[in-house]
């Protein structure tokens, strides 16, 4: 375990949708944490658990049963108003649907969870992220005068630039092609080795994954192994054996 301990973790929980035969253990008593700092990459073949293990570790869908912390919150013990305002405190997220709003510029966008939530924006971490970003040019185009690789850069930012303890990142370059995929993965990296960001990134591609500190692998809704220091090389051997 990294010395300065869990973003967020998850303990003994189970997801469990349906009931009787038409039950579905999505989640099958799963412990894993994410470490403060570090980039982790959560790989595995369809259906073994992904998107619901990052649902249920950044408060998005409930479990269960079992625990789910974000730092030291036990969300099982905050009420609907309280996990709102957790979630928009200390979680980021950046999706393979960039869910821009058309009608406002990249930076209107960017800043767009701090207006909403009556934040003051802080300027200087605004021009750091978007000058890590390369979007500093782009701020006044709207989404549809952005390609595809700067419309996730500005969702990725817009994710950070409220400094959250932990960005969750759900198949983000499930959309892009790979120039405007490496963009986005360079940016994450940097994100977690300049600014300490601490990034959580379901992905079932083996170049994207080789970007993080480590892998979680997953089968049947369990957490099956994990890698340190990944390569492409590594990474699809350990799917093989997997199976996809």
């Amino acid at each position: 375990m990294h010395e300065n301990g869990a973003a967020a973790r998850v303990e003994a929980v189970n997801k469990v949708y349906g009931e009787g035969l038409t039950e579905v253990r999505a989640l099958d008593g799963i412990t894993v944490a994410f470490e403060r700092g570090r980039f982790t990459a959560i790989m595995g073949p369809s259906g073994s658990g992904k998107s619901t293990l990052l649902h249920c570790a950044a408060g998005l869908d409930s479990v269960t049963d079992g625990d789910v912390f974000i730092g030291d919150v036990r969300l099982g013990d905050l009420t609907e108003k309280q996990m709102t305002l957790l979630r928009r405190e200390k979680v980021g997220f950046v999706f393979q649907a960039f869910n821009l709003i058309p009608t406002l510029d990249a930076s209107e966008n960017i800043t767009l969870p701090i207006d909403i939530a009556g934040g003051r924006v802080d300027t200087a971490w605004f021009d750091s992220v978007v000058g890590t970003m390369g979007l500093a040019d782009r701020l006044t185009h709207k989404p549809s005068e952005l390609s595809g690789g700067q419309q996730q850069r500005v969702a990725a930012a817009r994710a950070l630039v409220a400094r959250p303890e932990i960005v969750f990142a759900d198949e983000p370059t499930g959309n892009l092609d790979s120039r405007s995929s490496a963009e986005v993965l360079d940016f994450m990296r940097r994100a977690a080795d300049e600014f300490g960001q601490t990034i959580v990134m379901v992905t079932h591609d083996p170049m994207a994954a080789a970007y993080a500190d480590r892998i979680v692998f997953l089968a049947d809704g369990r957490c099956v192994e994990e890698m340190e220091d990944p390569t492409v090389e590594t990474i699809l051997e350990r799917m093989k054996s997997l199976g996809d």
